[in-house]
């Protein structure tokens, strides 16, 4: 087992990586000295592979278990699924000493933290992604949220969890689609932070699925993804400042998930995109050299991932939706743009006008 500290002022965690760890779920939570009352967040097919398992594992421990389940996909991470959580909570009596488990992929996970986050005022939360970009991306760092109709994640918070469990036999039913689009996270931490990830990835001869990536390049995915990502927050918490690079890609990826009502692309797929759009940006800024976006995109492409902005998305549309971004500060949209493999800028420079000639060439 590899375990990884999110070190952090306060509410420091582990994120532990083990295979088959999910039957030992409820010793690892019982260690953490939590209530008795446990409610398991997942989606209906996450739960019909993983649900008895979890839930056996948490009533041998003496945890008492609930379970509420949410249909998967981003349309259904809305208000409105929250207020569902909070009904079956307050049905079974959960109290603030209780745990909210998040069992499934990225969406689950930010529904559940946010649901953790705001019921009593905060109760406890453990993250069992399931998925490889919530494995590597999604369950760590404390960013919980839904989305409002006018852009994805506006409604939020910044909410740790208790124990991040991470059993990679998860990732065994995991669909093809789902498997590249975690890919894409991981190439990111390749691009922003890791230039030896990177390294190993461009020598891996095919990227596009869990048989042709192997056990041995999965354990040093995940492993230094996760650790990648707890260093990033451990050093900034709240995304005062480095934390930000973690969006590299998502700024524009975010506003083609909302152009197309989030039903043509999955999260990956779309960063993938942005990632692409953001090299091209800093082509043209002369931050970067077309060689080594031609080394991402090559990497983007090898791990089956789209690499175009659909051409029914207007550019004047993807522009008016970025000002909407989280990441917007006064008026200016920060994007994250490359320096070199495994480093990358933070700036507010980017104008409409540099977008489009970026994105026309």
């Amino acid at each position: 087992m590899s375990n990884i500290t999110v070190d952090l002022p306060q509410d420091s965690y582990a994120i532990a990586i083990a295979p088959d760890s999910l039957k030992q779920l409820g010793s690892q939570m019982k260690e953490l000295n939590l209530g008795n009352k446990v409610l398991v967040i997942s989606s209906p097919e996450i739960f019909s592979y993983y649900g008895e398992s979890c839930l056996n594992s948490l009533q041998d421990a003496g945890f008492e278990a609930y379970t509420h389940l949410i249909p998967a996909g981003e349309s259904h991470k809305t208000l409105e699924s929250i207020q569902r959580v909070y009904d079956t909570a307050q049905a079974n009596h959960l109290e603030r000493s209780s745990t909210f488990v998040a069992l499934g992929g990225g969406v689950i996970g930010d529904m559940t933290g946010f649901s953790a986050a705001t019921w009593l005022r905060g109760v406890n939360f453990v993250q069992v992604p399931t998925t490889l970009l919530a494995i590597v991306d999604a369950s760590v760092g404390g960013k919980t949220g839904v989305n409002h109709p006018q852009g994805k994640n506006l409604i939020g918070a910044f909410y740790q969890p208790k124990l991040v469990a991470i059993d990679p036999n998860l990732l065994k039913t995991l669909p093809l689609r789902e498997f590249r689009a975690g890919m894409a996270e991981v190439i990111k931490y390749g691009v922003i932070w890791d230039q030896d990830l990177f390294t190993k990835l461009e020598h891996c001869d095919r990227l596009d699925s869990l048989d042709d990536v192997g056990d041995e390049l999965l354990e040093i995915i995940i492993t230094r993804s996760c650790q990648a990502k707890a260093e990033v927050v451990s050093q900034d918490e709240k995304e005062a400042g480095l934390r930000a690079i973690l969006n590299y890609g998502h700024t524009i990826g975010h506003a083609i998930e909302s152009l197309t009502h989030y039903q043509q692309f999955v999260h990956g797929e779309a960063v993938a995109i942005g990632m692409v759009a953001a090299g091209k940006i800093a082509v043209a800024m002369g931050l970067w050299t077309q060689e080594e976006a031609d080394r991402q995109d090559a990497l983007i492409a090898k791990a089956g991932l789209p690499t175009e902005i659909p051409p029914e998305l207007a550019l004047e549309a993807i522009l008016e939706t970025i000002k909407s971004d989280k990441k917007v500060t006064a008026g200016k949209v920060r994007f994250i743009l490359p320096m070199a493999i495994g480093k990358v800028i933070i700036t507010d420079q980017v104008t409409p006008e540099i977008i489009t000639k970026a994105l026309t060439l």
